[in-house]
């Protein structure tokens, strides 16, 4: 049953657009991860889900009623779409409970005695009805968060949205409040969850929304996205990618040069010594020894194409290489010690041919 759809959403700042076309459809009972690079919309997204901040376009609709319209009482209707935010936002002159009851007591007008006794259940369902009466200057980070996820629910909100819940909180805290929501999630409440906890997103949710280009790049179930994303940027980002990609037009080219951008790369992916050591070689062995040699007797192989990865989930390079011309498998077909070197380092070696011919060494 459809909850919340948002229809080509578009947000303009005057130097940035964050959002460019966005579309979803948010079912009743559906967890929401949000995953993606820093500066990627993901909590512009959120914010104008509840209008915090106004779209340039776009229309979002919650249970039937266009909330982009502008003459949408908004003020209402935030009352069914609870914010948890990165900073808490407590009120510091009110006690837990106190901050807990405001709420429901001003804009609900519900009697205080009972908004007190639903705050003290709720304060009890995230452990921390001990903490009723003290102020949130003499709580944790963390506590301060399960105070602010009891204050979204005594809204008794359709949908709960949370920007970064755990992104200021140190790592001893973030699994306190990762357990609240993990509860919230089994009750059946509708969510929807900007985070950068990878393994949270993946055990929680059922859904996943990755954000890249101003758009939901990609979505699918945690295993789609995890285990086989579609997208390259999708995958780079899941499996904490760093990739060097380097053309080589001709034998004349700068290999020196190239070798220093090797380096470079090296360097600014932290490579362990080993792996450095052996991407150089693979290199050196497969591209130096053997295939611009075949190249300079046939040149129409040119260009050749490089491609370098390295996985921080792993701790793996991959080198990809991809030329034209007539089928040549550069190891198998190349220098005999070469072969040797190359099959001894790397965990896998294939060549393929589809019209270009294709070299991939896993190290």
């Amino acid at each position: 049953m459809s909850l919340l759809t948002i229809e080509h959403l578009r947000k303009e700042f005057p130097d940035v657009t964050p959002l460019k076309d966005v579309s979803a459809v948010i079912n009743k009972g559906d967890v929401i991860c949000v995953i993606g690079p820093s500066g990627t919309g993901k909590s512009t997204f959120l914010r104008c889900l509840n209008q915090l901040e106004k779209p340039t376009s776009g229309k979002v609709t919650l249970n039937g009623e266009v909330i982009t319209d502008p003459k949408c009482d908004i003020t209402r209707v935030r009352r069914k779409m609870g914010m948890v935010f990165q900073s808490f936002n407590l009120f510091n002159n009110l006690d837990v409970i106190g901050n807990v009851m405001e709420a429901p007591v001003r804009l609900l007008k519900i009697p205080k005695d009972q908004a007190y006794r639903e705050g003290m259940w709720l304060l009890e369902q995230v452990g921390m009805d001990e903490k009723a009466h003290s102020f949130p200057d003499e709580l944790s980070g963390g506590q301060k968060q399960r105070v602010a996820i009891a204050r979204a629910i005594a809204m008794k909100p359709d949908i709960l949205l949370f920007d970064e819940p755990t992104s200021a909180l140190d790592p001893t805290m973030i699994g306190e409040v990762l357990y609240v929501i993990r509860d919230l999630a089994k009750q059946g409440m509708t969510m929807i969850i900007v985070t950068h906890e990878m393994k949270f997103a993946k055990d929680v949710s059922n859904r996943i929304f990755y954000m890249d280009e101003g758009e939901i790049y990609e979505e699918g179930t945690p295993e789609q996205i995890f285990g086989h994303p579609q997208r390259e940027k999708t995958r780079q980002f899941i499996h904490h990618l760093k990739i060097l990609d380097l053309t080589i037009s001709s034998p004349e080219v700068d290999y020196t040069g190239i070798l220093e951008q090797i380096e470079q790369f090296s360097k600014y992916a932290m490579l362990g010594t080993s792996v450095r050591r052996n991407l150089m070689l693979m290199f050196e062995e497969i591209v130096l020894q053997n295939l611009v040699g075949e190249l300079k007797r046939h040149p129409e192989g040119f260009p050749v194409q490089v491609h370098m990865e390295y996985s921080e989930e792993d701790a793996g390079g991959m080198l990809e290489l991809t030329w034209g011309g007539a089928p040549y498998d550069p190891v198998a077909g190349g220098d005999e010690l070469s072969a040797a070197i190359v099959t001894k380092m790397a965990r896998s070696v294939r060549h393929e041919y589809d019209g270009n011919n294709h070299v991939v060494v896993e190290i």
